[in-house]
């Protein structure tokens, strides 16, 4: 069966609205999921306007760690929606197979989940169903947050800048919503984010019972299970911070990130604004790879160089910005490689509160700020920093403005450029001779 240019296959799963199947797009042989609703049963259950909002939500979303929607086709009868196909299924059937994960492997999927929800928050967008069901896991054990049919955007707090509708599931659901007096979206997901953390790490739930009202109670109470003693001191901290029946009090995203438990082997799966516009699939799996700190520096010659510079004047730490200002270039002759250079960095800008990720060669830098009470975090300064080989034994280092204040942009790259930049003694004549 055709449907456009996609080729439809084996039904991979089943919703309230229809199948998803397997589709291949045949001019390119890209697989993709192809959720396939039925028009008439989203008009009889009244869920137009929830299916609508899922179309809108997902559109705004391009992460690596969240399904991505590619676009939406019709017929009189189906409605097609043309999603990422995710290969490993939900993270459920593989902790109900495997049981518990290894507190590594559970590290690791909880880095990414917190990734991608706080970039929905970031977006104005609250999952509220987060669950193992609605977490896929592609062939390298990379998550996808999936299933955004109960998501709720900043337009629809009320003027008490709360949500207020009760959904979710049983056993992930915030004692906030249950207490039915307005909610913040933000902080009713990161708490399903530490049920989801308890769940991976032991294989158990941390509130349950068969009596629903018994259950509710263990929630609204904060009562959790206890948690097995193989559960390191780091992720038991991080769970009962995370699990604090009060929402005023639980740990926020951006102080989640700063958990040193948490922090261990963490690499930001970071997507800026002046990316998603263009990324392509395979850039968003090559994201998800783990970039080698062996590549080779890049290198360049004199005459580029020049092309790079207003002048061969490099004596200074700092070279004239390009027209956009966004952009600062500096040279060091301190460091055997460009490894060392870029650890030099992470390791200064780690010490100032920014959280780095590596990809292609190339570092990003962030800062994030809480944003409100108990809501996501914002993106207040990002920068790219990438390191070119003049010679053996001279560099360049170009700092590259993503987004935030110019001030601040500034500000940082004073401090790398005083930390790592050529110091005093070096003549711009030797440098001169090291291009030739």
């Amino acid at each position: 069966m055709r449907m456009g240019k996609y080729e439809l296959g084996r039904t991979i799963g089943h919703g309230s609205f229809g199948k998803v199947k397997f589709a291949i797009n045949f001019e390119t042989g890209q697989p993709f999921a192809l959720k396939v609703l039925d028009k008439s049963k989203i008009i009889d259950l009244k869920f137009t306007h929830q299916f609508k909002r899922e179309i809108r939500t997902l559109k705004l979303l391009k992460h690596p760690n969240i399904v991505r929607l590619y676009e939406v086709l019709a017929s009189k009868s189906k409605i097609y929606m043309v999603l990422e196909y995710v290969n490993g299924g939900e993270l459920y059937n593989r902790i109900a197979t495997k049981g518990m994960l290894s507190e590594a492997e559970g590290r690791k999927i909880f880095q990414q989940l917190i990734d991608g929800v706080s970039y929905c928050h970031g977006k104005g967008v609250y999952h509220r169903d987060l669950k193992l069901e609605n977490i896929l896991v592609d062939a390298r054990g990379s998550i996808k947050i999936s299933d955004f049919g109960l998501s709720a955007l900043h337009e629809h707090l009320r003027d008490d800048g709360l949500l207020h509708t009760t959904c979710g599931s049983p056993n992930y659901v915030a004692p906030e919503i249950i207490g039915n007096r307005g909610y913040d979206g933000a902080a009713s997901d990161i708490w399903s984010c530490g049920v989801i953390l308890f769940v991976i790490l032991t294989g158990l739930l941390p509130f349950d019972d068969t009596n629903l009202c018994v259950l509710y109670q263990k929630i609204m109470n904060g009562e959790i299970n206890e948690i097995p003693k193989w559960v390191s001191e780091g992720a038991q901290n991080l769970i009962r911070r995370i699990l604090d029946p009060n929402p005023k009090s639980r740990i926020t995203m951006a102080s989640i990130k700063m958990d040193d438990w948490f922090r261990k082997d963490y690499h930001p799966t970071y997507v800026d604004d002046e990316e998603e516009d263009i990324l392509t699939n395979n850039e968003v799996d090559s994201i998800n790879q783990e970039s080698s700190d062996q590549s080779p520096p890049t290198t360049i010659n004199a005459f580029q160089l020049i092309g790079m510079f207003s002048c061969l004047d490099l004596s200074g730490f700092f070279e004239k910005e390009d027209i956009s200002e966004r952009k600062i270039r500096f040279t060091t002759n301190q460091y055997s490689t460009k490894e060392d250079i870029f650890k030099q960095i992470e390791f200064l800008v780690t010490e100032m509160g920014f959280l780095i990720h590596k990809k292609e060669g190339k570092l990003k830098i962030m800062r994030e700020l809480e944003r409100g009470e108990n809501g996501g975090v914002t993106t207040i300064l990002s920068i790219s920093a990438e390191v070119f080989e003049i010679s053996p034994s001279l560099y360049v280092v170009e700092l590259k403005k993503l987004h935030g204040d110019s001030s601040s942009f500034r500000q940082l790259c004073n401090i790398l450029s005083s930390d790592l930049g050529i110091p005093p003694g070096i003549t711009r004549d030797d440098i001169r001779s090291s291009v030739v």
